[in-house]
């Protein structure tokens, strides 16, 4: 099923990701992408409110399309336009607690998925069981997800906590005579 998400109102109810980061929407689109990704040919549209970051282009890919709105009020028109529109709801979901919108989605029979309830699905498989290590428990990026971050954000070369481990060199080769004088004992 492809999900259309009002991407501020989903914000708002997930855990490690501020409404008041200047990053939100690249972070949450991280989020989308390993979604969209985990099943293949699922497609996640997620609409934001005038977001600071403002350039959609840069966060599409990987299933995941985005766009801004020009104000709160324009993403919920935004979103119920799309979903209008739709050529088949019966295939997509939307994610928003919103009213107004919610209610235009069941008008056109799709499956609504509160914003709560979504972001609690959305963070569960990085949630290991109850015996996990602090360690564990703190939420990583795949490799992939990594080397997107630092393309969307500017970032030069890897991570320095991701940077391959450097060997030392070995030591340096006995001088001739040193090689002659161990052969000859």
């Amino acid at each position: 099923m492809h999900l259309l998400v009002d991407g501020h109102n989903l914000i708002g109810q997930l855990s490690g990701i501020s409404l008041a980061d200047p990053d939100d929407e690249a972070k949450l689109v991280l989020l989308l992408r390993r979604y969209a990704t985990a099943k293949r040919g699922r497609m996640v549209h997620v609409v934001f409110d005038h977001g600071v970051y403002g350039h959609p282009q840069q966060l599409d890919g990987y299933g995941v399309t985005c766009s801004f709105a020009h104000s709160p009020q324009d993403a919920d028109s935004q979103l119920i336009r799309r979903i209008r529109t739709l050529g088949r709801p019966r295939d997509w979901a939307l994610v928003s607690s919103d009213r107004a919108v919610t209610s235009a989605a069941r008008e056109r029979g799709m499956h609504v998925i509160s914003s709560q309830d979504f972001a609690a699905r959305l963070i569960a498989p990085a949630s290991p069981g109850p015996g996990a290590t602090q360690e564990q428990r703190e939420f990583r990026l795949s490799p992939t997800e990594l080397d997107e971050w630092l393309r969307l954000f500017g970032e030069a070369g890897a991570a320095p906590d991701t940077a391959a481990p450097t060997r030392p060199d070995p030591p340096p080769d006995p001088p001739p005579a040193a090689r002659k004088r161990r052969r000859s004992r």
